[in-house]
């Protein structure tokens, strides 16, 4: 037979042990609940029909067949190929990916295997953007402009470079005078045209989006907007929210 005070000690053991495991009461229903109260909704980008222009031409490419089976990373994958009057673009389709194209109507979808996987899923969107910034890519172009703000700042292209070579025949370069000792040389991407219609705009213009982007931000890097004078590059429709100056 225990004594009281022993009694109250193993009872507030026991008590310790099982609060360890479970959750408070007070904080049982906001466990169960889920954090949204709205209906979870999945992105419908993947199932909007692809309008593919009169000029441009679309074709699946299968894969080629190998010896042995095909497992992970080493399974072929289908090459869609879209050709326009800019020039031609290729991109490699997973193994549960399906393009039906329509040649009459000149639509085309993107579907996949399985819309309860996940990785499928996350693809299924990704993918038909990517056909969509190709489609437009070779039909129209995409275009980048950057302005430079700020005293003395301005931007040549240029044939040559001395202090970045060539890294393929007639490679144009971008010079840039934003405030250092010595001129910024950046080298134009091949596929990428760029051009400087006023001495405080640079015009990038290709093909591949993401090439002309990549260029674009390698650019701003060179000196990136500060939101103390507002001086810096920006691309495109780019603002920066000016701050309040420092006063001792």
């Amino acid at each position: 037979m225990l004594r009281p005070a022993q009694r109250s000690c193993v009872e507030h053991a026991l008590a310790s042990t099982v609060s360890s495991i479970l959750p408070p009461l007070f904080l049982t229903p906001a466990l169960m609940r889920p954090f949204s109260s709205s209906t979870p909704r999945h992105s419908h980008i993947g199932r909007a029909p692809l309008s593919i222009p009169p000029e441009v031409n679309l074709s699946v490419v299968p894969p080629l067949a190998r010896k042995g089976p095909a497992v992970g990373r080493n399974e072929p994958l289908s090459t869609l190929e879209i050709e326009g009057p800019l020039g031609k673009m290729t991109l490699s389709l997973p193994p549960y990916m399906k393009f039906e194209h329509d040649q009459q109507s000149k639509k085309a979808s993107v579907t996949v295997e399985d819309r309860e996987e996940r990785k499928q899923r996350e693809m299924w969107g990704t993918t038909r953007a990517i056909i969509s910034n190709h489609i437009l890519g070779v039909s129209e172009g995409h275009t980048a402009i950057l302005r430079l703000v700020g005293v003395g700042y301005r931007a040549t292209v240029e044939p040559t470079a001395t202090t970045v070579s060539q890294k393929y025949q007639g490679q144009p370069f971008v010079v840039l005078k934003v405030g250092y000792s010595h001129p910024v040389e950046l080298g134009v991407p091949k596929g990428v045209k760029a051009s400087c219609p006023q001495p405080t705009r640079i015009l990038l213009e290709g093909v591949d989006k993401e090439v002309v982007t990549q260029f674009a931000a390698e650019i701003r890097a060179k000196r990136k907007p500060e939101p103390y004078k507002g001086k810096g590059i920006f691309v495109n429709g780019e603002t920066i929210k000016l701050k309040a100056k420092k006063i001792k």
